[in-house]
């Protein structure tokens, strides 16, 4: 769904230098990649979009029926995810942890795949960062 120009829809995505871009859309700059020291803002798109991304699925984790043993764990890193967009400057490698155990706690509820996507796309605009060996 792309909701406005510039934004990346959560279909038809190709990784191309690290960056994730969509087919014909200019890719914006990866708010996790700047160089001025503490320029991620509350109101920067890409947190904006983690924001968005992490509340919608914690929405639909809610009003999910079904008990499942690990949505302890992924209501968890949901409010972690939450609490990094809230405060603006979210921590890539602390981001893509706690997408990789909601990943893992809920991946197989087809139910929640859609928003599950959506926060997969907002973390992926925060760029990679390499941990030093």
């Amino acid at each position: 769904m792309l909701r406005s120009a510039g934004q990346t829809r959560v279909t038809d995505i190709q990784v191309r230098g690290g960056l994730r871009e969509e087919p014909g859309v200019v890719p914006r700059e990866a708010p996790g990649r700047r160089d001025e020291p503490g320029a991620i803002t509350r109101d920067d798109s890409g947190v904006v979009e983690l924001r968005a991304a992490v509340s919608r699925l914690r929405r639909e984790l809610a009003a999910y029926p079904a008990e499942f043993r690990d949505r302890a764990i992924a209501e968890d890193e949901l409010a972690a995810l939450a609490a990094m967009a809230a405060g603006g400057a979210p921590e890539v490698p602390r981001m893509r942890r706690s997408l990789l155990l909601i990943v893992g706690s809920i991946g197989s509820v087809s139910a929640l795949t859609s928003p599950l996507l959506a926060v997969r796309a907002a973390v992926d605009l925060f760029g990679y960062e390499l941990r030093p060996r």
